[in-house]
């Protein structure tokens, strides 16, 4: 978990004089926004002892998390530090996390197999390992702990390049004994490309299922592959779709036009939370790809970085009506 400091919409941080706290992390953003669909989750980490620890304490079990298994230590809170965009100008992060807490952190200070018992699924993010080597020892310990427990895996790519670039590591040979426990993936076949270490030929949604299938034979645990695509036309018009891949076939759904941005951060983990829900209720590629879809263009409407909407909220999604409801 971390805070997220952002200056004012169109106030670049060079110039910035005051700045809005959020909390987020890509993993309390999927059990957030799971918690709020009616899916019972549960967050495994760790925070520092101090008022911003317990700022991110009160933020997730606000969300109705379960927060047994969030312990505390000596150290700071990660931080990151985001610039929205505005009109042609992009967006920028800064990450200012090193030797948080969390990152600090050692496998035996978590009861994986406790916090395990019940699970449907283990959800985590490469953003985990990308931290350094203590990350790398985290994320194989809870997941070969689920592999223990017969729980299974969803493993979201969430590549960073700035966070693997900070130490000398290859993030492929990192990655791939994670993604070799997974039974669902959450990627696009630029991830797929790191992992396999090759590229895919074609456009579209044949190269999307090019990259898939090269996944499923790659890694047989494997049975599902969730991504996104988004084209951006400007800071507050993107158009997105989304896809669902089983070894037995894939759907992919229309372009979704989005205007009016308001925080496209977060995006990706409510997309993550959409598709898993509807997962977990056992529902079929379309359904799933579907679901996503509208909880990722519902998060580009709420600032902050969680999506904290109810199960009927997303059940009535419908892209052509923004007007109020009464």
């Amino acid at each position: 978990m971390l805070l997220r400091l952002s200056p004012p919409g169109g106030t670049p941080l060079a110039q910035a004089s005051r700045l809005e706290l959020n909390v987020g992390g890509a993993e309390a953003n999927v059990a957030a926004a799971l918690a709020s669909l009616g899916r019972p989750t549960r967050m495994v980490t760790v925070l520092p002892d101090n008022a911003l620890g317990r700022r991110a304490l009160t933020a997730l079990r606000g969300a109705g998390v379960d927060t047994a298994f969030v312990g505390t230590a000596s150290g700071r809170m990660g931080l990151y530090y985001f610039e929205p965009p505005a009109g042609p100008r992009p967006g920028h992060v800064v990450y200012d996390r090193a030797s948080s807490a969390f990152a600090e952190a050692e496998p035996d200070q978590f009861d994986f197999a406790a916090a395990l018992e019940g699970a449907a699924l283990l959800h985590l993010s490469g953003i985990t390992p990308a931290l350094g080597p203590r990350g790398c020892a985290l994320a194989s310990a809870a997941v070969a702990a689920a592999a223990q427990a017969g729980v299974p895996v969803c493993f979201d790519g969430n590549f960073r390049a700035n966070l693997w670039a900070a130490w000398p590591c290859d993030p492929r040979e990192r990655l791939v004994p994670l993604v070799e426990r997974a039974s669902v993936l959450l990627g696009n076949h630029r991830d797929i490309s790191l992992l396999l270490g090759r590229e895919f030929t074609g456009e579209g949604e044949g190269r999307r299922r090019e990259a898939a299938e090269a996944a499923f034979a790659a890694f047989p645990k494997l049975e599902t592959i969730a991504s996104t695509s988004r084209q951006v036309a400007g800071a507050g018009h993107h158009r997105l779709a989304a896809r669902v891949d089983r070894r037995d076939g894939g759907w992919q759904t229309e372009e979704l036009p989005i205007t009016g941005i308001v925080d496209r951060i977060g995006t990706g983990d409510a997309f993550a939370a959409g598709v898993l829900h509807r997962l977990l209720a056992g529902a079929d590629a379309r359904e799933a790809a579907e679901s996503g879809l509208a909880l990722a263009a519902l998060k580009h409407g709420i600032s902050g970085d969680m999506t904290l909407l109810p199960a009927a909220e997303l059940d009535a999604f419908d892209p052509g009506d923004a007007d109020v409801r009464r």
